[in-house]
């Protein structure tokens, strides 16, 4: 599949984390002569929180993952591309808990301490054994910052890796925070995102680790999409080892913690660098389409009409096609079901004001907008005149390619 030609140039340089291994193999679940399994291990004392997907049909390693996330402890993580483990009813129980068994006992550690994630195909039956003819391998061949490894082996209909990483002082010790994730269609999450993965040095509590992960996704993850279905298997994990403890660093227990907020913005930063790339890697994707609304009544008004712009069939064609037609913006705005004055509104494409108040810009210059509308990165801002909420979600445009490539996904 050639590569998206909104991808970064290349992968990013991701220093290793202490506490935290990488290991990869060929297991055969679904591809050939690819790697589709990842193993993570981590360090005793490593700290877990978690968001899933808000489906009402969630995968079996979804379920697993959910039911141990409580006990706040990780020895390992094991992904899987190829099959999703999802509508495989009993058997897929079985797979998961069989998968977690084979895994604790090559690893050393209780079952409750190994989180599972797969994607891939949704109704087919995961063959667990596979798991068991690659362990041993993945175990003994398990080294640290195997970053890019890690994100193609979790890679389904992705077009390139996906990976980021910050730094965050606490105090005057420096903590890394890196991730991973995989995401190109059925995209629209309802927690955080497809599958991601975030790993820390950091000392922080379980609570406060799961404070930081679940208020992060909400302006990251959560504000991107590329089709509009939420996926069945959504995982976003976050995983710290605390070792920058033995480097100074005093715990972070506390919301009231003068060293939080740091840790907070690199971790947004982290989150948001990667749901970029996933809008990047939509599939069939030749645009990536940056959606401001403003002069709602709120910010989460100006989430749902900014969804509904970005999960419309007709604006996304529309940019496909390299087409301002703000008349398909209108019809998005109006049936969002939110509050909004179709004379007040003005609208923009690449910065160039195509309507306003209610009508067409008198000013309109047709050659300067489709000039605009040939580059790749592409900047809808909607004034809707009514208060000051506002709010922002990337998507990518609707091609041809988007079906041909859905058409053909269990072929």
């Amino acid at each position: 599949m050639p590569i998206s030609p909104l991808a970064p140039a290349q992968f990013p340089d991701m220093p290793p984390i202490e506490g935290v291994k990488f290991a990869t193999a060929a297991a055969g679940i679904r591809y050939r002569d690819r790697k589709d399994v990842l193993l993570a291990l981590f360090n005793e004392g490593t700290t877990v929180a978690g968001v899933f997907t808000r489906s009402k049909c969630p995968s079996a390693p979804v379920d697993w993952c959910r039911a141990h996330l409580k006990g706040g402890s990780a020895a390992t993580l094991v992904v899987n591309s190829g099959n999703a483990n999802a509508f495989t009813g009993k058997h897929g129980r079985e797979a998961t808990r069989m998968t977690a068994q084979l895994v604790a006992a090559a690893v050393g550690c209780r079952t409750s301490e190994v989180f599972l994630a797969s994607t891939g195909v949704i109704g087919e039956p995961l063959d667990a054994s596979k798991f068991g003819e690659v362990i041993d391998q993945l175990v003994e061949g398990a080294a640290p910052a195997q970053w890019e490894q890690a994100a193609s082996a979790i890679m389904t209909t992705d077009t390139f890796p996906k990976g980021a990483a910050a730094i965050a002082r606490l105090g005057s010790t420096p903590v890394t925070i890196c991730g991973i994730a995989k995401g190109a269609g059925m995209i629209a999450p309802d927690m955080a995102t497809m599958l991601s993965f975030v790993f820390t040095d950091a000392p922080i509590s379980k609570r406060l680790l799961q404070n930081v992960l679940s208020q992060g996704v909400i302006d990251t993850f959560n504000a991107v999409t590329v089709d509009g279905d939420t996926s069945t298997s959504d995982t976003l994990l976050a995983f710290a080892t605390g070792a920058a403890a033995a480097r100074g660093a005093r715990k972070i227990a506390n919301l009231s913690d003068p060293r939080l907020p740091a840790l907070r913005k690199a971790f947004q930063a982290v989150l948001g660098n990667l749901a970029e790339q996933v809008a990047r890697d939509g599939e069939g994707a030749r645009k990536l389409i940056e959606i401001i609304v403003e002069g709602a009544v709120s910010k989460s008004s100006a989430r749902k009409v900014a969804l509904s712009i970005a999960n419309s069939p007709l604006v996304k064609t529309a940019i496909a096609g390299e087409d301002a037609n703000w008349g398909r913006v209108v019809m998005a705005v109006g049936k969002a079901g939110e509050p909004a004055d179709r004379d007040r509104i003005s609208i923009w494409f690449g910065g160039i004001r195509v309507a306003h108040k209610g009508e067409r810009e008198p000013s309109y210059d047709e050659s300067a907008v489709s000039a605009a509308m040939k580059k790749p990165e592409i900047l809808l801002k909607v004034a809707l005149g009514l208060g000051r909420g506002r709010d922002r979600v990337l998507t990518c445009d609707l091609t041809k390619e988007y079906v041909a490539i859905n058409g053909d996904y269990r072929s």
